[in-house]
């Protein structure tokens, strides 16, 4: 990622979202670093029908949660339309402000809750058998192989972001997900 996702957004996309340290204090520990974030929010399913390449569920009550930060602005518009139908307000755009390169790295030293709780859900949604479950079991699947693949370039790349105030270019050594 070469690019700010959150400067993507129109100043109505904007309104959809919430921000600041009281959202933020509500934080779904399983989203993965980066601009875009869900605090505390309903469980009505409606993330992945908007943003199924952004949005999983997850968690005791089946919340929404980033499972991955959108890659181009078509990514950006359905993450803005998952928060805009989300009915609590629950998805923010400023974890830039919030993410620290030592909570990233802490994170990803914990990254092995987030496979925990893929495992859970996939039994969860595997129960059912209907078009929304069969979806969600369908993004687990995708979630675990980004977990498992590009996600550790994709934070190193944010923590680059964090420590130098830009993304990097072509070639530039990528700091480390270890202290």
């Amino acid at each position: 990622m070469s690019w700010d996702p959150a400067a993507e957004l129109t100043a109505d996309e904007r309104r959809s979202f919430g921000s600041g340290a009281a959202h933020w204090a509500e934080l779904v520990p399983l989203n993965v670093p980066g601009p875009f974030y869900t605090r505390t929010n309903d469980n009505c399913w409606t993330g992945r029908i908007e943003a199924p390449m952004s949005v999983m569920y997850g968690g005791a009550y089946f919340e929404e949660y980033v499972f991955r930060q959108p890659r181009n602005p078509h990514e950006v518009r359905d993450l803005a339309r998952a928060a805009d139908v989300e009915v609590t307000g629950g998805y923010g755009w400023d974890g830039d402000r919030w993410w620290t390169p030592a909570l990233v790295r802490g994170w990803w030293a914990d990254r092995g809750r987030v496979e925990a709780d893929l495992t859970a859900s996939l039994a969860a949604f595997a129960r059912a058998t209907d078009e929304q479950n069969a979806d969600a079991a369908a993004g687990v699947a995708r979630a675990r192989a980004y977990l498992a693949g590009a996600l550790a370039d994709d934070l190193r790349a944010y923590l680059f972001r964090l420590e130098e105030g830009r993304y990097p270019r072509a070639g530039e050594r990528l700091p480390g997900l270890t202290p």
